[in-house]
C-alpha cells in the first residue's frame, strides 16, 4: 500500500471524534428528479408519477399527490458517504434507513450524518454514523446509520499477509 495514501487514512479516522458532523449536499426534489429515478430503477409505480392514482387513500394514508421513491433517499445518503469518505480512503460498508415521511415535487431534502463511535481492530479501523434526511420545514423523512471503515490497506494494495 502506498505509504501516503495510508498515513491520510489513518489521519482522517484520527480526527475523528464523538459527535463529527458528516455533511450533505441539498436536493432540490421536481417530477423530473422523480421521472428520472423511475426511468433509471425501471420503477414506474403510479405512486411516483400519476396525481389521479394518488387522490385515493392507502389504508390509513393520504399522499394528495405523486412521492418521491424511498431509495432516492437511500442513494443521497449513500453519495453523502461515499463523498465523505472516499478522498481520505474510507469506505461506505452498511446503510440501513427507515422512511419517516413522504417527499414531494417541491421539497428540497438534505442528507446529514454524525458519527455516534468509532473503533479500531486488528484488521480495521470502524465508525458507525447515525444519518437522517431533512426537509426544508426540518422536518426528519428518513433516519438510520451507517458503517464505515477505514481500511488498514486500501484497494490496490500490493503487500501480502507474509509482508504484513
Amino acid at each position: 500500500m502506498n505509504q501516503t495514501a495510508n498515513a491520510h487514512t489513518t489521519a482522517a479516522f484520527e480526527a475523528l471524534k464523538e459527535g463529527t458532523e458528516v455533511p450533505g449536499q441539498p436536493f432540490a426534489v421536481t417530477r423530473e428528479t422523480i421521472r428520472a429515478f423511475c426511468e433509471g430503477s425501471l420503477d414506474f409505480n403510479p405512486l411516483h408519477l400519476d396525481d389521479d392514482y394518488m387522490k385515493g387513500s392507502f389504508g390509513k394514508t393520504s399522499f394528495g399527490g405523486i412521492i418521491m421513491h424511498g431509495m432516492s433517499n437511500f442513494g443521497l445518503l449513500s453519495r453523502m458517504l461515499t463523498d465523505w469518505l472516499y478522498p481520505v480512503g474510507g469506505v461506505h460498508r452498511r446503510l440501513e434507513t427507515r422512511w419517516l415521511a413522504p417527499v414531494r415535487p417541491g421539497d428540497t431534502i438534505t442528507p446529514g450524518g454524525r458519527v455516534k463511535y468509532k473503533r479500531s481492530t486488528e484488521k480495521s479501523r470502524w465508525a458507525l454514523v447515525d444519518v437522517a434526511i431533512t426537509n426544508q420545514r426540518g422536518e426528519k423523512i428518513a433516519q438510520g446509520e451507517a458503517m464505515v471503515e477505514f481500511p488498514l490497506e486500501t484497494a490496490g494494495s500490493t503487500r501480502t499477509k507474509e509482508t504484513a
